[in-house]
């Protein structure tokens, strides 16, 4: 397989999943500084021109939660998911699925906002939600939807490597971390895991 990555991006999680799960793949970093998301090589790849992609020999993943739940299907034995319990694992698609779909699109209108207006003033009316939009996603994860000690409960799963990473956007997004004991406990016991300090090495390096 090939992983194709980028710096400072969502890709982290997939990365991480990817060690944790013992599999073998070749990482392709995508330098966004040059624009190669957007050049007809990586096009050919994920025509979205975002990361991460994951090449496997039956075709492209694209799309973190996807990429996250294939890996946890490959590797069954490395517990990435309750693939046995059907309402357990829509319950944790559940969470994937808001972290993709709310919290990331939350983050995102920060340094993305003329994905949705033109007008200069209304991306800066973005930029200034971001942090109380945030917050909001994270009070709401902290309150209802995270189980503990783990997102699901005692099983470690692949949910837990997409909080870890998106937990990481919020000081720069303006929220403090420790606002949220739980979350802040759960992002200090994931750094401590071999596959995060590989994966944060490799991209620190790389920085």
């Amino acid at each position: 397989m090939i992983f194709y990555y980028a710096l400072n991006s969502v890709s982290v999680a997939a990365h991480i999943a990817l060690y944790e799960a013992g599999l073998a793949f070749e990482s392709r970093r995508i330098d966004f500084s040059k624009s190669e998301q957007r050049g007809p090589d990586y096009l050919n790849i994920n025509t979205k021109g975002r990361v991460p992609a994951l090449e496997t020999e039956q075709g492209i993943i694209t799309e973190t939660p996807a990429i996250l739940v294939y890996i946890a299907q490959l590797a069954p034995a490395a517990g990435l998911a309750p693939l046995d319990d059907p309402f357990e694992f829509a319950r944790m698609q559940a969470f994937n699925m808001y972290l993709c779909a709310t919290v990331h699109v939350a983050h995102a209108h920060k340094h993305r906002g003329s994905r949705w207006a033109d007008d200069p003033a209304a991306i800066e009316a973005m930029k200034q939600k971001v942090s109380s939009n945030m917050r909001d996603c994270f009070t709401l994860i902290e309150r209802e939807m995270f189980v503990g000690p783990w997102v699901l409960g005692r099983q470690y799963s692949v949910a837990d490597i997409y909080l870890y990473t998106v937990s990481r956007w919020l000081p720069g997004d303006g929220v403090d971390l420790a606002e949220f004991p739980v979350i802040a406990e759960h992002h200090r016991r994931m750094s401590q895991k071999a596959a995060v300090q590989k994966v944060l090495e490799i991209y620190e390096a790389a920085s």
